[in-house]
């Protein structure tokens, strides 16, 4: 196995279920809420997340078909947030497409984001374990603390690296741990599940931390047909990621202000933020971080017998660094 698309063939026959899994929970007798349900879910992506559970399930011996439900949830949770972050982001751009508030309205996307919510939840009551609810429930209410978290950091030159990894937890590896800790939930008895709930959390924190930092490198060294959305995002949002904040503390007096600028007033030139970042030596640290966390995530998961699925799940993390888009 080399590729995203080996793993996907390794469990072929889980992601086609799912997906069917995934049209026949999301029907409603609202024509809008179908067209956009639907527009975003076939917008492309990895579905790293619903993967993750499938894979883990999987990878922990897993024989019934509950994964499939834990997968799906998952999917409408992370959609729903897309939904809720384009608009607040004011994003026009994602995985190549025009995003859905810029196709049918900031309002439409909003409610159709708490619709996918919503059927998440009725999804997860359907399963009857208060543990699943309990992790789901803890995560979207996270994931809600992170989008208000990003949105008081916004234009604060002052963070720090501490603070960003918070972010960050919140807004991406919140949810890549509760995938992991589902598939444990429904593949281990108590006892088992007990023992190795630590690793199997950790797994997913540390491969999301890692995801999510090599996202925020790819603004500085993709480009815009690669990378499904407009370089520069981040510095129109007002982020600040960890290139940004190594650059910050590792350039010169001039370059400083010129990203202070770019920051906090909107006003910069693209290629020459692109260019004082990367001579600053911010993309090879961020890459850096992020394969630290990528070894820590292959370690947590020592304790899972040898097998295709747990390989599979050891090279997720070398592909969530190594990735172009």
């Amino acid at each position: 196995m080399q590729s995203l698309k080996d793993i996907q063939n390794l469990i072929k026959q889980d992601i086609e279920n799912n997906n069917q899994f995934i049209i026949n929970s999301l029907s409603s007798e609202v024509v809008l809420i179908n067209q956009i349900s639907h527009y975003i879910i076939n917008s492309g992506g990895k579905r790293l997340r619903p993967l993750l559970v499938m894979l883990f399930s999987r990878a922990l011996n897993y024989t019934g078909n509950d994964h499939l439900a834990c997968a799906a949830i998952i999917e409408f949770i992370h959609t729903a947030t897309l939904l809720h972050d384009d608009v607040v982001d004011d994003s026009h751009l994602r995985r190549g497409k025009e995003t859905a508030n810029n196709v049918f309205g900031n309002a439409a996307s909003v409610l159709t984001g708490d619709f996918l919510y919503s059927r998440a939840f009725q999804m997860m009551v359907s399963l009857d374990n208060m543990q699943i609810m309990q992790i789901l429930a803890d995560a979207t209410n996270k994931i809600s603390e992170g989008e208000v978290l990003q949105l008081l950091n916004a234009r604060n030159i002052e963070l720090s690296e501490e603070d960003y990894t918070n972010v960050i937890y919140c807004k991406t590896a919140k949810l890549f741990e509760a995938a992991c800790e589902l598939a444990g939930v429904i593949s281990l008895d108590k006892h088992s599940y007990s023992k190795f709930q630590n690793s199997i959390k950790n797994y997913g924190v540390y491969l999301g931390n890692a995801f999510q930092i090599a996202d925020d490198v790819l603004d500085y060294v993709s480009d815009a047909e690669s990378l499904g959305k407009n370089i520069g995002d981040d510095l129109d949002e007002g982020k600040m990621t960890l290139p940004t904040i190594y650059a910050l503390a590792n350039t010169s007096s001039v370059e400083q202000k010129k990203i202070k600028d770019a920051i906090e007033k909107g006003q910069y030139d693209i290629n020459e933020i692109i260019n004082i970042v990367k001579s600053s030596g911010a993309v090879e640290y961020s890459y850096q971080v992020a394969c630290q966390y990528a070894d820590r995530a292959k370690e947590s998961i020592d304790f899972l017998p040898e097998s295709e699925y747990k390989q599979a799940m050891i090279l997720l993390c070398d592909l969530a660094v190594k990735r172009k888009n």
